[in-house]
């Protein structure tokens, strides 16, 4: 059974056609229009292109934002200019088929869960660690999404009463501390102090340590960029030991560019995870592991789900 997945991003759509096995057989990708009104037009036209002479059974589509529990409606997507957008009756009038329309982190999720690191488990959370933190809950094998559709916010979990703004209009979110953003901030932070050295070198015009030098500094070994990693791994592996009081899951599955560290950052977020459990040492722990699909997590997730609401 072929499915089509289409993901929605900030600055590209990509898509493809996948296997009931997770493949992806064929893709496609062009950029995010600047006008929102064009955009089914184009995942439209994307979709016509991958399906040609295939049998396809159902499309997904997935879109960061709050998606209404119908999953019919975005609510609010950060960055497009949508509100209250009825996108799958748009999709599907302009595509001819059903629509299946789903949150991205969600759908990265139960891709994971489905064809990557979380696939001989159960219940699994999994974060993705990007520009922002993003969040999904896979519960006895179902995905969460609440009674309204926006549930697996996780990132959006006040991590530190009354701490640093966040754009989701509140503050102390957890992905102001655990983000790709966190980890260039802790990076700037410490390049002013006495192990900051490497780190000042590489801050390059717009103020940041770009994500190559950060790289290179942690395989070095350099203590400013190793204690910058320790840091956003800390208040993450904080936080999952929250999660864990709630949604109990036997993997937390860790995604996003930050997760491409590995296991350097996989190791101090286990040390904090634990001091954060309640009833450690009384208690089953989660697993920890790398996500396994990369950015195709959200195109093969939200395809899957598709041909299983058909």
């Amino acid at each position: 059974m072929l499915n089509v997945g289409i993901d929605i991003g900030g600055t590209k759509i990509a898509g493809g056609v996948v296997d009931e096995d997770g493949a992806i057989l064929d893709r496609r990708r062009v950029p995010t229009p600047a006008d929102p009104a064009a955009l089914a037009d184009v995942v439209a036209a994307m979709v016509h292109e991958l399906v040609a002479d295939r049998v396809v059974h159902a499309v997904g589509v997935a879109a960061a934002g709050f998606i209404d529990a119908t999953r019919s409606v975005i609510l609010h997507a950060p960055n497009i200019d949508w509100t209250d957008e009825p996108l799958r009756e748009e999709l599907e009038r302009r595509i001819g088929r059903p629509v299946t329309l789903e949150n991205d982190a969600n759908a990265a999720g139960w891709g994971e869960f489905r064809f990557g690191a979380g696939r001989e488990v159960r219940d699994m959370v999994m974060i993705t660690m990007g520009t922002g933190v993003g969040g999904a809950a896979i519960i006895d094998g179902r995905l969460l999404v609440g009674g309204n559709g926006i549930g697996g916010e996780l990132g959006h979990i006040r991590f530190e009463r009354s701490g640093r703004p966040c754009g989701c209009g509140q503050r102390g979110c957890l992905e102001q501390y655990a983000s790709g953003r966190a980890l260039q901030r802790e990076a700037v932070d410490i390049a002013a102090g006495p192990d900051g050295a490497g780190l000042a070198a590489a801050i390059d015009a717009d103020g940041i340590v770009p994500a190559a030098a950060m790289a290179r500094l942690i395989e070095q070994g350099d203590a400013g960029a190793l204690e910058a990693v320790h840091r956003v791994a800390t208040a993450l592996g904080e936080a999952c030991g929250g999660f864990q009081a709630v949604l109990d899951p036997e993997l937390f599955v860790i995604g996003g560019g930050v997760a491409d560290l590995g296991e350097t950052l996989l190791h101090p977020v286990r040390d904090a995870y634990v001091t954060a459990l309640p009833g450690y040492g009384e208690r089953p722990v989660a697993s920890f592991a790398i996500a396994t699909l990369g950015n195709d997590a959200g195109l093969i997730g939200v395809a899957d789900l598709a041909g299983g609401r058909v």
